[in-house]
């Protein structure tokens, strides 16, 4: 396994940043990556384990090991081959999946280890830059032998995923999505600071090398009957996300400037791609005190374009406790821990409050003036379930002029495409799949399927991509009785 002794011998190296005063005035990808020879010092710390925690913990089921060793070896391109094997977007991963392989791995017992997720994207980038990654079929050497149609209804990373690995086994694929350009949320709800939309153009392109074709502005189940895909195809797969995000009902809610998450990124995002429809879609934090409920990643990201907008200030409220400064090793190893996390956003400058609930979004006019929060506390009841209560006398106003609700998503929504199909849906509002096995991805109906976020409820980029191939196998063995299709 590459050197043997390399983790007692080479100290873990990650990746560094632009700083903050450069990188904070446009919306380019920051990171500075590591070159050949650090990445392969880096990778000769793969340790040879009996067991590779990081392998299992991955969702797409990376073999890690494997590409590690062909790195440290300087053999990038069989590392390709190897990363590809069980990955279709290894650059959308490699920029935005927090990474449970590196919080499994077993140095992290030492809090050092290696960095796999770099390593990951530099294998990708490395065959894009030498042109290895080219179309592995095209409509002229595989004339679509199998004769069936398949549509899909998203174009995201689950609808990618399934869409290219099915064009190459044989089937005519069409993806169908509501937005300017294929891409889901990659293109329009990831900031392009995080994701440079030309790592997601690419892509697209490849796959449309390869044979698949992508209908866009065409939203299914307004713009076009859902009815009329079970009609013109042998298959369907629904891929739409869950995009019905949580609202926070209490007084004030209607005013003006408080929006939801999703709505401010997608607004910037389009502009920033000069495909924003008209000026009056565009949600602007310039000069603006922003607060932002929610501590996750879209909670962050609202961050990050704030401070590039130019706000006065940012405040993110996350009502549940501040986590630890560092996991218990020992208990909680190899999951993914809950510790104190500092995201590349956050460190650009906001001030961030935990234990704190929003109780009213004070107005004037009909626009908001300012957020009035309260202190809470979690304590455990006899059952062991946690119960969040208010703190009395803890009440205090943030002054606000525009106001982000990054509290998560509820469920895909149902009006539309779904209701008009009348699929089945599970007790959390998501698509239900019909049992355990390949079957978990086959709906309540005959011919259509659901992956990615639609089906398994609001997750991880490298979950829907696990997903998107997944179902394609399901649905090729529905398709010709048998799929040869790697998971």
């Amino acid at each position: 396994m590459g050197k043997v002794t390399g983790f007692l011998e080479i100290e873990r190296k990650d990746h560094s940043y632009q700083p903050v005063a450069k990188r904070t005035h446009n919306y380019k990808e920051f990171i500075l990556p590591l070159e050949g020879e650090e990445l392969s010092d880096q990778a000769a710390r793969c340790m040879d384990c009996g067991v590779p925690f990081c392998h299992e913990a991955c969702p797409v089921n990376n073999i890690i090991p494997d590409w590690n060793d062909l790195v440290y070896k300087k053999d990038w391109e069989e590392a390709l081959g190897v990363l590809h094997s069980t990955n279709n977007f290894p650059e959308f991963t490699g920029r935005v999946c927090p990474a449970p392989c590196e919080a499994a791995c077993t140095l992290n017992l030492q809090e050092s280890p290696v960095t796999i997720k770099n390593i990951e994207c530099a294998i990708v980038e490395k065959g894009w830059d030498n042109k290895w990654i080219k179309p592995v079929v095209t409509p002229e050497d595989n004339p679509f032998e199998s004769g069936k149609t398949v549509a899909i209804v998203g174009s995201g990373p689950a609808g990618m995923a399934a869409a290219q690995q099915l064009c190459r086994a044989g089937h005519r694929v069409t993806v169908f999505e509501k937005q300017q350009k294929p891409g889901g949320l990659l293109r329009f709800g990831i900031p392009d600071f995080k994701l440079d939309k030309s790592v997601v153009q690419r892509r697209v392109d490849q796959m449309q090398a390869e044979g698949v074709t992508f209908v866009t502005d065409t939203h299914i189940g307004v713009d076009k009957p859902a009815k009329e895909l079970l009609n013109e195809f042998d298959a369907v797969i629904l891929t739409g996300g869950s995009e019905l995000p949580r609202d926070l009902p209490i007084e004030g809610r209607n005013s003006n400037g408080v929006e939801f998450a999703m709505d401010f990124l997608r607004s910037n995002t389009r502009r920033v791609q000069g495909l924003e429809k008209s000026a009056d879609e565009f949600i602007s934090a310039k000069d603006k005190h922003v607060v932002v409920i929610g501590g996750g990643d879209t909670g962050s990201d609202c961050i990050g374009t704030s401070i590039r907008h130019g706000a006065k200030s940012v405040t993110q409220l996350e009502i549940l406790p501040r986590p630890p400064a560092k996991e218990d090793k020992l208990l909680v190893w190899p999951e993914w821990p809950d510790k104190f996390r500092t995201s590349t956003s956050q460190e650009e400058g906001c001030e961030r409050l935990f234990s704190v609930a929003t109780k009213e979004f004070i107005q004037k006019n009909g626009k908001i003036e300012a957020v009035k929060c309260i202190k809470v506390e979690w304590k455990q009841d006899g059952k062991g379930q946690w119960k969040m209560s208010e703190v009395n006398g803890t009440e205090f106003e943030l002054k606000a002029d525009l106001v982000t609700l990054a509290m998560g998503f509820v469920h895909p929504v149902h009006e539309g495409m779904l209701k008009e199909l009348g699929v089945e849906l599970d007790p959390q509002g998501n698509v239900k799949g019909s049992v355990d096995g390949d079957n978990a991805y086959h709906t309540s109906l005959d011919k259509v399927f659901a992956a990615g976020d639609m089906r398994r409820g609001q997750s991880l980029i490298v979950w829907a991509i696990r997903e998107g191939r997944q179902c394609a196998h399901a649905v090729d063995t529905y398709l010709t009785g048998s799929s040869e299709l790697p998971l």
